[in-house]
């Protein structure tokens, strides 16, 4: 579970990075700059696709974590992750649902 949740948390920095880069590359355009954000663009698409595929990492996590809850084995990850997961799965789906 340790492992698991170490990758949700990349994911979800991922996820971070990827809307600041959506966002400096949409300011960048309107003032007709048409470069990317990150001058390597196979980084830039690994991050978008971590950031983006965070949400279901984290719904995935989350789900094992209430699972862990009811075994009575929930004090195996340190309490601040559990927190900055739920809080992200929240702004994800605010940013999902606002994208669509």
């Amino acid at each position: 579970m340790r492992f698991f949740s170490k990758i949700v948390f990349i994911c979800n920095l991922c996820f971070i990075v990827a809307v600041i880069l959506r966002y400096v590359e949409y300011s960048g355009e309107v003032k007709g700059n048409r470069n990317s954000a990150i001058p390597l663009p196979w980084l830039e698409s690994t991050l978008v696709t971590l950031g983006y595929g965070a949400v279901i990492f984290n719904i995935a996590f989350l789900l094992s974590y209430i699972i862990l809850i009811l075994m009575g084995k929930h004090k195996i990850l340190p309490q601040w992750l559990v927190i900055f997961n739920i809080v992200l799965l929240v702004l994800q789906g605010i940013y999902f649902t606002n994208l669509i």
